[in-house]
């Protein structure tokens, strides 16, 4: 048997293992990639065969899509009003908990369930706290204080109303990132700091800042990339029976969800994959400048 032979024979096992999930990989990842790539040059509904147009979908989306400028505009607010305040917010707690003070599994275990919870459930539950008139929990709280029902829904409020459900429901997930961090800071660094007359800011600016700069690159690139895909809460907060997503006027039209409403409702394919594309672009720049800004911090 020749030794490529007698290695293959040797490894069997190996590959009838790996087998399925490269399969599946490849069928569900790997070819759809690929076959978005080529319809985002083509024109393509599905029912007719795609026509290639060449980079006239791309000319479209950046030079004569207004909704397309819109999606961007609310998904930049979006990610702007979600991630430095849910950093910020789980950074606090985590500090918070990560001292010597009782039921900190409890509250871990508190603050952790929304991140376990389907965002369909959160939204549904989030759109009955936002309802107007006296039916929703939050203008029953206003009213009773004496200040008018705030129209949570409406026009001006509804991509504010999903930012605030947002940042609740990711806490959770980057709080406990955060009390990884924090478990891996040497406490002989505070010890050395206390001999020196050091204050709790001074030690929280100078040790536990910088070295928890790792963590704090993880979650801030973690964060972006799940703003920019917030889809299901804008789809369980603004759809309509006329099946419109987004909101009055686009309102709170992100661009997944504009994605969303180009391919599987005006089933314009190539379209839609040459939106995906450009927001893949879009992510890879602001993932490459956030790791050259925060690099050189990087230092111990």
């Amino acid at each position: 048997m020749k030794p490529f032979a007698k290695e293959l024979n040797r490894q069997k096992w190996s590959y009838i293992f790996i087998g399925p999930s490269f399969i599946i990989f490849t069928v569900f990842l790997i070819i759809p990639v690929f076959a978005s790539l080529y319809w985002s040059f083509t024109q393509y509904n599905i029912l007719q065969p795609p026509k290639f147009v060449g980079f006239q979908n791309y000319i479209n989306i950046l030079f004569h899509d207004p909704r397309f400028w819109k999606a961007m505009v609310n998904t930049a607010i979006y990610v702007a009003g979600t991630v430095p305040t849910s950093i910020v917010i789980s950074l606090a707690l985590a500090v918070a908990i990560d001292q010597n003070i009782r039921f900190k599994n409890w509250f871990k275990t508190f603050f952790f369930i929304p991140s376990i919870t389907s965002i369909i459930a959160i939204s549904v539950i989030w759109k009955w706290l936002y309802a107007s008139g006296k039916y929703g929990l939050f203008n029953h709280a206003l009213s009773s204080i004496g200040i008018q029902p705030v129209n949570w829904l409406g026009i001006d409020w509804t991509l504010p109303s999903i930012i605030i459900m947002s940042v609740w429901g990711g806490l959770g997930y980057n709080m406990i990132l955060f009390i990884a961090g924090l478990q891996g800071i040497p406490h002989v660094f505070y010890e050395a700091a206390e001999v020196d007359g050091a204050s709790e800011w001074d030690k929280f600016r100078n040790i536990t800042l910088p070295l928890l700069a790792p963590t704090m690159l993880f979650v801030t690139i973690m964060s972006i990339i799940s703003a920019f895909q917030v889809f299901d809460a804008v789809y369980i907060m603004t759809y309509s029976s006329e099946g419109a997503v987004g909101g009055a006027l686009d309102c709170a039209l992100t661009i997944v969800a504009y994605l969303y409403d180009t391919g599987f409702q005006r089933f314009a394919m190539g379209y839609a994959s040459a939106l995906a594309y450009l927001i893949f672009l879009v992510l890879f720049i602001v993932t490459i400048v956030n790791m050259r800004l925060v690099e050189k911090k990087i230092e111990y």
